[in-house]
């Protein structure tokens, strides 16, 4: 085998390569049509943790989907700040800027655990919340964006248009400046 031939073969094995790694999707080139992108919100997986919760699977919002979601709720410093002042107990709201990621996984039992438990299974979803009171206007100051994710295809895919496709459910604590969950104590 010449040099030549042998050298079209590796650098046709690294093309292919680069092609595929370069399929990949970048999560954060996702965006909501009409609405919030993906990275609004870089570096949401070293955000704080605010609150976890459990939906359960006869919820309507389960979709007939098996077992319960886990829901772990993050905060960006400048929402935590405004949590550990008091907000939204204190009669304030949170300040522009604030941001809220919310990541949720199907459960299993962990069947190493001496006890009955359950761990998250497999990412469902990663929503998110910004509050800018310019941009969202009509919607308490918040904007949302919801992402599906496919562990197949290792992929998000946008859930809905516009930035208000989450205000509706969020109506219902609008005296606690549109967010469910307040800050646990630690």
């Amino acid at each position: 085998m010449t040099k030549i031939p042998f050298l079209m073969i590796v650098a046709g094995g690294l093309a292919a390569l680069g092609g595929m790694i370069a399929a990949a999707q970048d999560k954060y080139t996702v965006q909501v049509p009409d609405g919030l992108a993906f990275s609004d919100f870089r570096g949401y997986e070293s955000w704080e943790v605010v609150s976890v919760a459990m939906v359960d699977p006869t919820e309507p919002a389960m979709n007939g989907e098996a077992g319960s979601v886990l829901n772990v709720i993050m905060a960006n410093p400048a929402m935590i700040e405004a949590y550990r002042n008091g907000v939204p107990g204190n009669g304030t709201k949170f300040p522009d800027g604030s941001k809220i990621a919310k990541i949720q996984w199907t459960t299993k039992k962990d069947a190493e655990s001496p006890f009955s438990v359950n761990v998250p299974n497999a990412l469902r979803n990663v929503a998110f919340i910004a509050k800018d009171s310019k941009r969202f206007p009509d919607s308490g100051g918040w904007g949302y964006a919801n992402f599906n994710y496919d562990g197949a295809s290792n992929t998000f895919t946008p859930d809905g248009t516009g930035s208000d496709c989450g205000h509706a459910c969020h109506t219902a604590v609008e005296a606690k400046d549109y967010i469910f969950h307040s800050y646990q104590k630690r």
